[in-house]
């Protein structure tokens, strides 16, 4: 379960920025992650629960903002949505994708108390 170190990265980087607001507690922790990113949210939700504990995050809240998946298909020349690594693209049902977003996680946004 890699969440759990994702959790724990998150927190690293929330105690980081807690720290130049010094005294400071986080109300909000949100994150921007994308649908090819490999993440499974729930687990992800539940590690960071565990993680902030005893922490300056201890009562935040986790807002998580999906991010579809984007392509640039290599046959059609064009940017497509997509839903997973492995499918085609929706114009011309090639499988020669390049992806190009939705493969990322970050912390978008901290609310500070």
């Amino acid at each position: 379960m890699h969440e759990m170190s994702l959790a724990e990265g998150v927190l690293d980087v929330v105690q980081e920025a807690a720290r130049a607001h010094l005294p400071c507690a986080v109300r909000m922790v949100r994150l921007e992650i994308g649908a090819l990113a490999a993440v499974e949210l729930e687990a992800l939700r539940f590690a960071f629960e565990v993680v902030k504990r005893g922490s300056v995050a201890d009562g935040a809240q986790l807002d998580i903002v999906q991010v579809p998946g984007a392509a640039w298909c290599m046959q059609c020349s064009d940017s497509v949505a997509i839903g997973e690594r492995t499918d085609p693209c929706p114009q011309c049902g090639s499988w020669q994708l390049q992806v190009t977003g939705g493969d990322q996680m970050r912390v978008k946004e901290l609310e500070l108390a």
